[in-house]
């Protein structure tokens, strides 16, 4: 069996979409990833670009994305003390994926 025979096999492929979108399809995961495509972003403006989202999810959603290893949170000294999020390596390899599934949303109204 060939390596792309493997990356097509449809068990492998149910179980790694599973997992993907188990974890992107996760309310407003897709959307903060979004934002911090744009560069850093502190909590605050998080929590003001990010419509809808009370700070308490977002502060659970930015926990889960560091502890996947998506997103890093930095302490900025103060004063005033500031909490900056950050793509990872790994996050930022995520864009791609993330910038043709918007390209087919917005191709393919639902």
């Amino acid at each position: 069996m060939t390596a792309s025979e493997i990356d097509h096999e449809p068990v492998l492929c149910d179980a790694a979409l599973s997992r993907v979108f188990g974890f992107l399809g996760k309310r407003w995961n897709g959307v903060i990833l979004g934002w911090l495509f744009g560069g850093p972003q502190s909590f605050s403006s998080l929590s003001r670009n990010v419509h809808g989202i009370s700070d308490s999810v977002l502060s659970e959603r930015l926990t889960s994305l560091g502890e996947a290893g998506l997103v890093v949170r930095t302490v900025c000294p103060g004063p005033p003390v500031a909490v900056i999020y950050d793509l990872t390596t790994r996050g930022r390899d995520l864009m791609p994926a993330l910038t043709e599934l918007i390209r087919w949303a917005d191709q393919n109204p639902c």
